[in-house]
């Protein structure tokens, strides 16, 4: 796991050394090991190394080919180097590491841009080759490592890298604040559109790479993540399940370091542990909060269930409160998914043990987890109505006042495209659109962002359209996305199992009928987890991360902390800060649970505090 930072040179004179020097500075906590760089005529590349495998100095980045023609910066880890390496040999390419980074210069040299295809594992590199004039960046095939690039400067310079805080320092960047980034985020909770919170600097999309050359861009898809289901007996299914991630965790357990394990009582981070059987599981939950929001007792009754240790700590609100600003410099872009801050903190525990952990993320989204995707037994009789019927009550139920009743009447006559933007819904549209000032309301609603998605997936059942919106919009903008941000800022590798090439492979394949049904989410999995942990722990329904925003915030300290956040001059650049004084108050006062909302827009005012007030 490392960082890297380049640019193809633009037109002003500038001091390449000291310029990338600078940038690679903003990103030594991915790499506190080792940092080198490689400055031509042309191009300008840096990187920051954390030594997980071939722990030695010939490892160290840019590495080059054996002409010297071809240069290589890569973040990430590849699982089936091994393999790779071997044929490569095979082929006569002679190696000078033992590292995992070099099978992809020579891969690239045997079989050119379509190599990105046989890689396995998680990904973020740019290739440049000197001989042709280009340059190849490349991300995974689910967005696990981060990639971002921007042309908004001043003379043309084209920037990439690991983290857009690393963009900051070259004297062309342009830094400005995307106005059309707002709006959807205060729904969405996470920045979901590709072009980013600073104006013109946008994301690779996962399963993409991007080809540069003679001044020509083209971005190319090379891998999709749409669901085929094949029938099969279920028995098929459980025994594919058991085998596959199995060996998914055994790749992901290579290393020349310590590894451990995030551990929390759910089945997905259990299903791992118990596979992986690391020295040290890690876990951590809220002072004060102990009976409502902790699984760390869980965690640590199935650690000695293992005969692992497990560490944990409990964490308080003035730390989570501290350490926000941190956090959302980490994030690179406002994120108010409650649950970075104790990863953050989960990070930070595991850091003194361990240099790589292995998580649970992932398994939602391919294997059908959340409860979104299971309509209640209510709903399932209701939409035995006829279509008609449903859509009159709908009509009458949008004329009254929302609440429970409505909802329901409203839902039962959707179809998914209309009812599901993802697993995270935080501000109404409607609520979002009144608290903001004129110039951020024009911004893409939130159906277009999700349209684009469900365009791709139209013949497919519901839960299908969910899970394949979720693993395209929610997991690279939010779940991955803080994982890697949150790790990284401790200088840890985070390693997915769940989210590897060959487990999704088998995913895709399975009936809906097997992830999703009346009896449970994610059931085919569950049934496969039940041969590797006590039953408890295979039944147990998902909790997530659960943080007690909405209780610290009726607390006068923590209310008063946001309300001066909320009344400052900057905020009422984009807010009606009266509104957000009165969904505040109204919180506080225990007249309403608006605590996601407050929590979103504080988040966002952090954010813009540190990156745009702050730093002047």
């Amino acid at each position: 796991m490392c960082g890297f930072i380049g640019y193809i040179n633009g037109t002003n004179v500038i001091d390449h050394h000291q310029t990338i020097e600078n940038m690679m500075n903003t990103i030594i906590h991915r790499g506190p090991d080792s940092g080198g760089i490689h400055s031509d005529d042309k191009v300008t590349l840096g990187f920051r190394r954390l030594s997980i495998i071939d722990l030695s100095d010939v490892a160290n980045q840019p590495l080059y080919s054996e002409d010297g023609n071809i240069v290589l910066v890569f973040n990430g880890e590849i699982f089936n180097f091994q393999e790779l390496r071997a044929d490569l040999i095979e082929k006569g390419h002679t190696f000078k590491t033992q590292s995992d980074s070099e099978v992809i210069i020579y891969g690239y040299v045997e079989y050119g841009v379509d190599f990105v295809k046989k890689l396995r594992g998680m990904f973020a590199f740019c290739i440049w080759d000197k001989k042709n004039d280009l340059q190849f960046i490349a991300r995974d095939g689910f967005g696990i490592k981060p990639l971002y690039y921007s042309e908004h400067t001043t003379d043309g310079t084209f920037i990439f890298g690991s983290e857009i805080k690393s963009f900051l320092p070259h004297p062309s960047f342009i830094k400005e604040l995307n106005k059309q980034a707002l709006r959807p985020y205060l729904t969405f909770q996470y920045s979901s559109m590709d072009e980013t919170f600073f104006k013109g600097v946008f994301k690779l999309p996962p399963a993409h790479y991007m080809l540069i050359q003679n001044g020509q861009k083209q971005i190319v898809q090379y891998w999709d993540k749409k669901f085929h289901a094949k029938e099969a007996p279920i028995e098929k299914y459980i025994e594919d399940i058991r085998s596959t991630v199995k060996e998914s965790v055994e790749a992901h357990k290579i290393s020349d370091v310590k590894v451990g394990s995030f551990l929390s009582g759910g089945i997905d981070s259990s299903y791992i542990t118990s596979l992986l059987r690391p020295d040290k599981s890690f876990s951590v939950g809220f002072a004060d909060y102990e009976d409502m929001f902790n699984e760390t007792n869980l965690a640590k009754d199935l650690s000695d269930t293992l005969n692992i240790q497990n560490e944990r700590r409990y964490i308080t609100a003035d730390e989570c409160f501290e350490a926000l600003p941190k956090i959302q410099w980490h994030m690179d872009e406002p994120q108010s998914n409650p649950s970075s801050v104790p990863l953050y903190f989960l990070s930070e525990l595991a850091s003194k043990d361990v240099t790589v952990v292995l998580s649970g993320e992932g398994a939602d989204e391919i294997f059908g987890g959340y409860a979104w995707y299971q309509n209640s037994g209510r709903m399932q009789k209701y939409e035995k109505l006829p279509l008609g019927l449903r859509k009159t009550l709908r009509g009458m139920a949008e004329a009254l006042p929302k609440n429970q009743y409505t909802n329901f009447l409203i839902k039962g006559a959707q179809t998914v495209e209309e009812r599901f933007i993802g697993e995270a819904v935080v501000w109404d549209e409607v609520d979002a659109i009144n608290v903001l000032k004129p110039a951020y309301k024009n911004a893409p609603s939130v159906k277009s962002i999700t349209k684009r998605i469900y365009d791709e997936v139209p013949g497919d059942d519901d839960v299908t359209k969910m899970q394949y919106l979720d693993l395209n919009l929610w997991m690279p903008g939010d779940i991955l996305l803080k994982a890697d941000k949150m790790s990284m800022a401790h200088s840890i590798e985070l390693r997915v199992p769940f989210l590897d090439k060959e487990v999704m492979e088998l995913a895709k394949d399975i009936p809906s009928r097997y992830r999703v049904n009346d009896i449970d989410t994610k059931y085919v999995l569950r049934q496969a987890a039940h041969q590797e942990l006590p039953e408890e722990w295979a039944k147990r329904p998902k909790l997530g991360f659960p943080v007690p925003i909405r209780h610290w915030l009726r607390e006068e300290k923590y209310y008063n902390m946001v309300k001066e956040m909320f009344t400052t001059d900057f905020a009422n650049e984009f807010f009606d800060t009266k509104q957000l004084v009165g969904y505040l108050d109204e919180h506080y006062e225990g007249k309403a649970n608006r605590g996601r909302y407050i929590w979103t827009a504080y988040v966002f005012l952090v954010w813009y505090k540190k990156f745009f007030v702050d730093m002047v």
